[in-house]
């Protein structure tokens, strides 16, 4: 495990600058430094320490190879877009290959007459998305929106919600979750 790397990209997902870590860690920048760029090897404590202004756990920095985001795919193409749809309304993920995803992205196609099930989806997190084409009738607790293309929408997903397509036209939306789900 390249240790150096892997802090490197930890730090960049979660938007600290060595500066900032350094400070929360209690250590000299010039130590996240020489730790990122390999020119030293921590000290069981000192790794410990330096985790502990993320936050993040020994186990939790050695379980995972985060340093694999900077080789993942950055292109994802039509065809490589993973189905997690039903038979009649197609949802594709983007970026399934990506590692520890913090969003799902989505390509939905809504034809005719379909829904995202009988049931109002309620989960953690957040939901965002723009119409392409079509209309949309999105529920989001009590309240019905009908969104044409160019509308968006975005809200706590906690709330009860559904989407539906009761249109004769086929309704496609892009579309955002947090966190990843898919």
């Amino acid at each position: 495990m390249d240790i150096g790397a892997n802090l490197k990209a930890i730090r960049k997902s979660r938007g600290l600058s060595q500066r900032e870590l350094a400070k929360r860690a209690g250590v000299t920048n010039s130590t996240i430094s020489m730790i990122e760029k390999n020119s030293v090897s921590p000290s069981v404590s000192s790794l410990k320490k330096v985790l502990s202004g993320i936050p993040m756990s020994l186990v939790e920095f050695f379980s995972a190879d985060i340093a694999e985001a900077d080789t993942a795919p950055v292109v994802y193409r039509q065809e490589e877009l993973l189905e997690i749809g039903s038979d009649d309304v197609s949802m594709k993920v983007v970026g399934k290959a990506f590692p520890n995803r913090a969003l799902s992205v989505l390509s939905e196609i809504y034809p005719p007459n379909t829904n995202s099930g009988d049931d109002m989806l309620q989960h953690d997190g957040e939901e965002s998305g723009i119409v392409i084409e079509g209309r949309l009738e999105l529920t989001v607790g009590d309240d019905v929106f009908v969104l044409e293309a160019g509308d968006s929408y975005y809200f706590d997903s906690n709330r009860p919600h559904r989407f539906a397509n009761p249109f004769e036209e086929t309704c496609r939306i892009f579309s955002a979750t947090t966190p990843a789900n898919f």
